[in-house]
């Protein structure tokens, strides 16, 4: 009896994997932007070729038809080779309003521009090369996996005489910018890394560091500026794009490196942020590593918009949502921040904690040493109603195992004990026997959004609902029955299409509206007009007494 083979194990045909295409091909739907790059580097067309077509190619080989991410940006095929090329020609076309060998002679800058131009270009170029390492398993169709450690995606193919390949994403991974140098001598020659580092010894670590991620402390990486100013601008571009086309994409994914690397440059460089010091932003104590917030913030905002980058967020919330979901910061018990009464503070502080104090102290210099103390504040329940009442002449056990006073334990009533001492004849100070209560923390109004939305949206209503505090101005939104009214204007005056709005907010389920089948607008009289608004959920936004509001409009049906 004959036995039928088992054929081998391929991919079902509902996934059709990708074409073997040759170079010539992948280069073929990117032959304008190729031109462009051709008429911003400047050069004749044996130079280019030699200089800069020639990394393009081997760039291909690469990444061939890869996306960039598995549905965030640049993710159609070829994504990855996409946004290559476009933040290597912008970061190439940013060189041309920078000098980096200022302190040179005029010859010797002659020399070295032309390098500093074309070590930009391999930066750009090549500053997501690290995704082949960590974020994708590519296979032929029997299954067999590409080892890209070893040799470019399209030399693999030819040699496996492969027609097609396909892609898995890899569960969970890791950014690990500094696998880019392993695939970085797929792209670029030795002799190229020769050329560049002749005549100097900047060039090349500088082109390294940007490729790794491995920020600069004390030089600073004018190449590295260029290729992180255009990759975000690139990125950004892609998501509106993505968004007018395809709905609404993630937004966030790829902020984290750039508020990571704002965080370590403040720390290494800006006097306020030197751990321990009166009235700094940074404090290192047993319990960890705290950052004052939301000032540190303001801090991180000014920093990246003297960068200039393209779709930094502009409010505190986000930029804390963003760092605590990349791991960066760790959340306290049933919050976002924790309070700390740091050495010479009357009154306790909000802070984010660091998840390791590595992320901000490794390569600081002198390293900090931690306080003696720690710095976390935990307050004190309220006594037990039922417990017996203390007098005046037995002061409460807190008060004796204690030095200080927190401030949610009561004074004994003032009345009691006057009588009683009234009675005899004695007098008593409470201020002998008490020591000073400080005043409770004012409650502070924050939005507390989802992180999927559109983070123009975002900032917009974050800073509406900051006028509810005291010192913010006068309020521009105010409470209703079901939640919070913001009227559309304030959309408007923030420079945000309305329709935008109400579209990412209902998208989000952050909008109540009036009745199951109503409109999700309300008109009503707002500091004497009749305005037309959105009422927001109470939910979203932190500081309220929910038990004050109706229910939402889904949870009563």
């Amino acid at each position: 009896m004959a036995v039928t083979p088992i054929p081998v194990s391929s991919y079902p045909a509902s996934d059709p994997g990708f074409a073997a295409l040759s170079i010539d091909e992948l280069l073929t739907s990117e032959a304008d932007l190729i031109t462009r790059i051709k008429l911003c580097y400047g050069a004749d067309r044996e130079s280019f070729e030699r200089d800069v077509l020639t990394l393009v190619r081997r760039y291909a080989a690469c990444v061939h038809l890869l996306p960039a991410t598995p549905d965030n940006y640049f993710s159609k095929p070829g994504g990855l080779l996409r946004l290559g090329l476009e933040t290597a020609f912008f970061s190439l076309q940013g060189t041309d309003a920078h000098i980096f060998s200022g302190r040179m002679s005029i010859s010797a800058r002659r020399q070295l521009e032309p390098r500093w131009r074309h070590a930009t270009f391999i930066a750009g170029l090549c500053c997501e090369l690290h995704r082949l390492l960590s974020h994708v398993i590519v296979t032929d169709t029997v299954g067999e996996a590409w080892p890209a450690f070893l040799l470019p995606l399209s030399d693999w193919l030819a040699d496996r005489g492969a027609e097609r390949y396909f892609l898995r994403w890899r569960p969970q991974a890791v950014e690990a910018r500094g696998l880019g140098l392993f695939a970085l001598p797929h792209v670029v020659s030795p002799a190229v890394m020769a050329d560049l580092s002749e005549g100097n010894t900047v060039i090349v670590p500088h082109l390294l560091a940007s490729i790794s991620g491995i920020p600069s402390y004390r030089e600073h990486n004018i190449l590295d500026e260029l290729v992180r100013r255009s990759l975000a601008l690139v990125i950004d571009r892609n998501l509106a794009a993505s968004a007018d086309r395809y709905g609404s994409p993630q937004y966030g994914s790829h902020l984290e490196r750039y508020l990571v690397d704002a965080l370590r440059r403040l720390a290494s460089g800006n006097s306020a942020w030197v751990p321990n010091r009166e009235k700094s932003r940074l404090w290192f104590g047993q319990d960890g590593l705290f950052l004052i917030w939301p000032g540190a913030a303001e801090d991180i905002q000014k920093l990246l918009e003297a960068d200039q980058l393209a779709g930094i967020p502009k409010a505190p919330e986000t930029i804390l949502e963003l760092l605590l979901a990349a791991g960066v910061f760790e959340a306290a018990n049933g919050r976002s921040t924790w309070q700390i009464r740091p050495p010479g503070t009357k009154t306790p502080l909000e802070a984010v904690k660091l998840s390791a104090p590595g992320i901000l102290l490794t390569g600081v210099d002198p390293a900090p040493v931690a306080l003696p103390d720690t710095l976390e504040c935990k307050l004190q329940p309220a006594p037990d109603a039922s417990a017996p009442r203390t007098t005046a002449s037995e002061p409460p056990p807190s008060l004796i195992s204690s030095s200080s006073q927190l401030s949610l334990i009561p004074q004994p009533e003032p009345p009691a004990v006057n009588e009683a001492h009234m009675a005899s004849g004695e007098e008593i100070s409470l201020t002998q026997t008490l020591e000073p209560i400080s005043a409770p923390l004012p409650t502070s109004f924050a939005l507390h959004a989802p992180l999927r939305l559109n983070p123009v949206v975002r900032d917009a209503l974050s800073n509406a609902i900051r006028t509810l505090n005291d010192g913010q101005g006068p309020a521009m939104v105010c409470t209703v029955a079901q939640g919070v009214f913001v009227p559309l204007d304030e959309f408007v005056r923030r420079g945000v299409q309305p329709s935008l709005a109400m579209r990412t907010l209902a998208e989000t389920n952050m909008l109540v509206k009036q009745g199951r089948n109503g409109p999700p607008t309300l008109s009503r009289e707002f500091n004497g007009i009749v305005t037309i608004g959105i009422v927001l959920d109470p939910r979203y936004v932190s500081g309220l007494d929910l038990t004050a509001f109706a229910a939402p409009a889904a949870e009563q049906s």
